[in-house]
């Protein structure tokens, strides 16, 4: 049995933890070939890599500051170049500054918006260069751009927000080059920014229909979906994956 993504070659930012991770790992089982990018932990963007190879991929490891506009083009570039092409770019790497609005500061404000919005925008930018038809962009969001439960996520939700016009924008004008671009709203997921079993846990699976937080593996599996062939006619449209908070 020929996987869904055999032949294909993904770029996933911020793959190395986390969400990202998972992603990384998925798109691999799948049968792609993967780089990725990551900002400072070698040590666990070697064990992310291992496991492409482990699955029979090659990957691509790239030191990169989402922040810069200029790593984050060279980035894209270096991934088609080594891989020999480009057919699947998820927009990942995120930053989530909380506090309330008063404590906030224009710093924090720019490295969010640079790092949330910015970069996807620039990283899909260099992509469609590469990309033929059939390409896919996906971005991870967030489902605090739907509905903000709790106080302190006025620059977060802010910058994710933002991403939901960006791939409606794409979706439109990509489409006659049967290229599609779509969003991933993530819920309350495991991981070292938002441990299940951390001290702002409990206040979150109260809102949770299902009542626990999402495994990485659970957002993983979306983005494989919308990687893959039968998502083809599925493009401008955000897919929320939170089991159920926002209800």
């Amino acid at each position: 049995m020929i996987n869904a993504l055999e032949g294909k070659v993904a770029l996933v930012t911020g793959g190395s933890r986390g969400i990202g991770a998972a992603v990384v790992r998925r798109l691999a089982e799948d049968g792609a070939d993967v780089a990725f990018t990551f900002h400072r932990n070698q040590e666990r963007a070697d064990e992310v890599a291992d496991h492409v190879k482990a699955a029979g991929r090659r990957a691509v490891a790239m030191r990169a500051d989402s922040a810069d506009p200029a790593a984050v083009a060279a980035a894209v570039d270096r991934a088609a170049g080594e891989l020999g092409r480009l057919d699947i770019l998820v927009n990942n790497a995120g930053v989530g500054v909380l506090g309330p609005l008063a404590e906030l500061t224009p710093a924090q404000f720019d490295r969010t918006i640079a790092v949330n919005v910015r970069a996807p925008f620039v990283a899909a930018l260099v992509a469609v260069r590469h990309m033929a038809a059939g390409g896919r962009i996906i971005t991870i969001g967030s489902n605090v751009a739907e509905r903000v439960v709790f106080p302190g996520f006025a620059l977060y939700a802010t910058s994710k927000a933002a991403l939901a016009g960006l791939t409606k924008a794409l979706a439109r004008e990509l489409g006659d080059r049967n290229i599609t671009a779509n969003l991933v709203n993530p819920g309350a997921t495991d991981t070292d920014m938002n441990p299940a079993d951390g001290p702002a846990a409990e206040p979150q699976k109260a809102h949770i229909a299902l009542g626990h937080y999402a495994d990485p593996a659970d957002i993983a599996a979306a983005v494989a979906f919308l990687a893959g062939p039968d998502a083809r006619y599925i493009t401008g449209t955000s897919l929320t994956v939170d089991g159920g908070f926002n209800t």
